[in-house]
């Protein structure tokens, strides 16, 4: 069945209070209330909360905004002073739903609105996520004491810790004794300064015979948040000892690439048996493929990187943990060089007969004593003379060296001199490296090709910088960005790796002494520098040069996009500013419709935008205005869509009674709304309505003329009728100019079952789990629970709460406030009823009757409130009650006043008292409209409203969720 939609347009005069200037706009407030199992919520201060989960729940937090426009919500979370969890899905949204929570994601979750009126609003509320880790036992002996064992006549410390959230509390037992200070001579419990109760010891003071027992630590944070206490056991003998460990191999452990490895290590000493494991020092992982078994670590095919120190610790809680290391050496021969050095005694870089030269060579090699070189003259071994002197250096000290020495160079020693390294017991290919003497063996020179030293590219570009460079060796000419490069900024060396400035580390190494630069940006204009390395060359001062690259860029303009909405007849004018650009002299500008050219000119030195202005808009004059701006690399482009189009209209969510039942199958809905700056553009002239049903695909539309011109913060409703129970209906507001239709917004109107179909009375005795659609007031400090005694736990707080509901079942429900732990004195607990919505335009007296339960020595009260939600919800005391009244159901009645056209609910408010036999119930609530006919005693009765005509009730629909807990 279609919709059948009737109009009312409500100007903001007449029919809706209190709208003028900016009518119904308001600036944002926010509240944020929490559903789902917390332990506890408190006041912290007067705006903000503090919320207490227990890890592995579900944490939900709900925004509460109000405001026109609809503000937008935003959570963020603060810990250490820095934003987190950017990304989080819920960062957007109104509700706050971590799944899980664990101790690290607590703290203080700020949710802000904005809705662009004042100021935002932001509330906080902090997060305490409770938990309890297993507890540890260690123990220790005092200082100077025997090492080995624990035996008599020795002082033993024996240390309970475990981690929690609330500050945990530990009971110490001997067997099955409970041990507490003061009780045993020999026996102290006491709390160290330093650790402020993170952990209590138990000190055995000349250890005895009795003192070799099973102790037991029990931690507990009083059962907060339902955590249940957590106990450690530990044997103490005359065999307790401290652990020791072995290796079961050599150290340092030399192995060949590729070999299988093997580090075992056992315990030599420990009682209880300790436990071993193999670490890496500073946290570092160990090795992908590798496998631990106890103390066995294997390594399947170890590589380079696996060599260093390995650990294994044996720890069993007695004294320290014992650890020994051990080196693994993976053989390997790496980064291989050599260098000539003219003689130095002559100031000259030049090799010359008659003179001396010596040729290094540099190996790094694991292990290093196993490094040994070889050189060859020609391709012939050459052994140490008197004018050929072979040296090497320590390898241990350093990386390898072996230096040549020629003394009174000869033309006959010209030739191919080749150093051989290798390892001595092999595991590793040797490396070879050959260096020409001859009389072309000359020094490097580095020069730039002419005009390539300043070099003007466009961003985009591919670019290379080449330096020349002669000698023989020819060495590798390293690059880098002078100290004129901003800061950060680095090219790309031709091997991908990274290019830094010029304090950085490694330079970028170019064999052919060009650097090539792929898709040049400004950033990476400024001085690059080339420079001969004193490596594979000749060891003398290196030769540089500077190579200067200016990197050319469009310019950069703003807007790059904008929407100008304007009617017809009006003038405005569009601007198009320059940010930057590079050259930025001879700039040129060109400003068109479309493909119509409207003008061209050029900027002078002091300008830095260009302007054009429309001085009355006609229909021609709608479209796409772009504005070039041009300098040699290219241009840079401002665009602007002139259109008539209406700004949205914005669905208006405060409205009070929006939904209400009009027929027993159908409901309807008051829509409302206001118009985005509606002078913006021409007048409005009519809305187009859009509506279907959820999950169906078909749209029923109408079109709603408007009389007078909209004014900005003006109401209009629209009223929906007919609509189908239970569905829900997606609605969509076109609004319609000269121009054509403008931008539309959306909204779901969602329904909720009625409260009572027969309207005239309400009966609830909570055997429905849906609680008749009461609901948990959120701003409270717990919840009331749903309860039969047939249910009831074993461990119940006795001498307080009924035993059956009010009829004398054992199997009916009632609803009660549990007042054990974590429950303290005045902690409040509202049960809110569904609201009332009240249709005639007279008032009405109903009477409100219920049967209460209130027994126990630690009674605190019963509060009735009736809260009315006119132009402000407001709570009035209708009915109190404290005190024990004995182990039995009493009845209460009392009349509710109300006001003409007010909705209004019950509430029910249960106190807790001094102790935790304090429990108080309620069954059969039942609001029926007329006078009371037979009320109890006027000394239950604290409130007695005076009579006023009656109204008949209507319910309006509310979706409530109710969450109970079990006692």
């Amino acid at each position: 069945m279609g919709p059948r939609l009737a109009l009312v347009m409500w100007l903001c005069g007449g029919f809706v209070p209190g709208v003028h200037a900016q009518g119904v706009y308001a600036p944002p407030t926010v509240r944020i209330v929490h559903s789902g199992p917390a332990c506890d919520v408190e006041e912290e201060r007067h705006s903000e909360r503090v919320y207490t989960i227990r890890e592995g729940e579900t944490l939900e937090l709900v925004c509460l905004v109000t405001g026109h426009p609809r503000p937008q919500v935003h959570w963020t979370k603060t810990a250490g002073g820095s934003w987190e969890r950017h990304g989080d899905s819920w960062a957007q949204k109104d509700t706050l739903k971590i799944e899980s929570i664990q101790r690290h994601q607590g703290g203080r979750y700020y949710c802000k609105a904005d809705n662009g009126i004042g100021t935002p609003a932001i509330r906080s509320i902090r997060v305490d996520v409770y938990f309890l880790d297993q507890p540890l036992i260690t123990v220790h002996q005092s200082a100077g004491d025997g090492k080995d064992r624990f035996y008599a006549e020795r002082t033993v410390f024996l240390r309970c810790v475990a981690a929690s959230n609330p500050p945990v509390g530990y009971t110490w037992r001997r067997g099955r004794q409970a041990l507490s200070q003061g009780a045993d001579a020999g026996v102290d419990i006491y709390e160290p300064f330093f650790t402020q109760g993170e952990t209590k010891i138990l000190k055995l003071k000349n250890l005895r015979p009795q003192d070799f027992a099973n102790y037991t630590c029990v931690a507990s944070v009083k059962s907060v948040c339902d955590i249940a206490d957590k106990i450690a056991h530990f044997s103490l003998s005359n065999r307790t000892a401290p652990p020791s460990v072995r290796l079961l191999l050599d150290d340092p452990l030399v192995v060949n690439p590729g070999q299988k490895v093997t580090l075992v290590c056992a315990a030599s000493g420990g009682d209880p048996p300790p436990a071993l494991r193999w670490l890496r020092p500073g946290g570092e992982a160990l090795p992908k493929r590798s496998v631990t078994e106890g103390g066995t670590l294997s390594i399947p095919a170890v590589g380079e990187d696996d060599g260093g120190a390995y650990s294994c610790v044996a720890d069993n809680n007695v004294g320290n943990a014992a650890r020994k290391s051990a080196n693994v050496l993976v053989r390997g021969l790496r980064k291989a060089r050599f260098w000539i050095t003219p003689d130095p005694y002559h100031n000259d870089d030049h090799i010359q007969i008659g003179r001396e030269v010596k040729i290094s060579c540099q190996v790094e090699a694991t292990p290093p004593e196993e490094l040994q070189f070889a050189w060859m003259k020609n391709g012939r071994p050459l052994r140490s003379s008197e004018r050929m002197v072979i040296t090497h250096t320590d390898a241990e000290m350093s990386p390898g060296v072996t230096n040549l020495d020629i003394i009174d160079l000869k033309f006959t020693d010209f030739g191919t001199y080749t150093c051989v390294a290798s390892l001595r017991d092999g595991g590793s290919p040797e490396i070879s490296i050959d260096v020409n003497i001859s009389s072309t063996t000359v020094p490097p020179e580095l020069t730039v090709p002419r005009g390539r030293s300043h070099i003007v590219a466009q961003e985009g570009d591919t670019v290379e910088l080449q330096c020349l460079v002669s000698g023989k060796p020819k060495p590798v000419i390293l690059w880098s960005r002078t100290e004129d490069a901003p800061a950060g900024v680095s090219a790309e060396a031709p091997d991908g790796s990274p290019l830094p400035d010029e304090d950085g580390g490694a330079r970028a190494e170019s064999s052919d002494g060009i650097l090539r630069l792929a898709n040049v940006t400004r950033e990476m204009g400024g001085t690059y520098r080339c420079r001969t390395s004193q490596y594979n060359g000749f060891n003398v001062k290196p030769r540089q040069a500077l190579i200067h690259l200016v990197v050319q860029f469009p310019p950069v303009v703003e807007p790059t996009f904008s929407e100008v909405r304007q009617a017809l007849g009006r003038a405005f004018t569009l601007t198009c500013r320059l940010l930057r650009a590079h050259p930025a002299r001879l700039l040129r500008y060109e400003w068109k419709l479309g493909s119509r050219l409207l003008t061209v000119g050029q900027f002078d030195e002091q300008s830095d935008d260009t302007r054009y202005q429309v001085r009355a808009l006609n229909r021609e004059g709608y479209g796409e205005y772009t504005c070039d701006i041009s300098n040699e690399a290219g241009a840079g482009r401002c665009s602007f869509l002139v259109t008539g189009k209406a700004y949205p209209p914005e669905f208006y969510y405060d409205t009070r009674g929006a939904l209400w039942q009009n027929r027993p199958r159908s409901y309807g809905f008051k829509l409302q709304w206001t118009q985005m700056e509606p002078a913006g553009v021409d007048r409005i002239l009519a809305y187009r309505l859009g509506i279907r049903q959820v999950g169906q695909g078909q749209w029923w539309e109408q079109e709603i003329p408007t009389e007078a011109a909209v004014r900005k913060g003006e109401l209009l409703t629209y009223n929906l009728t007919d609509l189908v129970k239970p569905e829900s209906y997606l609605v969509r507001l076109t609004p319609i100019t000269r121009y054509g239709e403008g931008d539309a917004t959306e909204r779901i109107i969602a329904y909720s079952a009625p409260v009572n179909p027969h309207l005239r009375e309400f009966q609830c005795a909570f055997e429905d789990e849906a609680l008749c659609l009461f609901s948990q007031d959120k701003s409270d400090d717990f919840d009331w629970t749903r309860h039969s005694a047939a249910s009831r736990d074993t461990k119940y707080t006795p001498n307080t709460g009924p035993g059956a509901d009010r009829r004398g079942s054992k199997q009916g429900h009632y609803v009660y406030i549990e007042t054990s732990r974590p429950r303290k004195e005045g902690d409040k607990a509202r049960l809110v009823s569904p609201s009332f919505n009240a249709a005639s335009k007279s008032g009405a007296t109903y009477c409100l009757a219920f049967f209460y339960h209130m027994y126990g020595k630690h009674i605190g009260a019963l509060n009735v409130f009736l809260r009315q939600k006119g132009a402000t919800a407001s709570d009035t005391s209708l009915w109190s009650l404290s005190g024990n009244q004995g182990d039995r159901w009493r009845r209460a009645a009392v009349e509710v006043d109300v006001h003409p056209g007010a909705d209004f609910q019950v509430v029910l408010e249960g106190v807790r008292g001094a102790g935790i036999e304090g429990d108080i119930a309620v069954d059969d609530v039942g609001l029926q409209e007329g006078r009371c006919q037979d009320p109890p005693s006027n000394n239950l009765i604290s409130h007695a409203p005076t009579r006023r005509p009656a109204l008949w009730l209507l319910p309006i629909a509310l979706s409530l969720t109710l969450i109970g807990r079990r006692r």
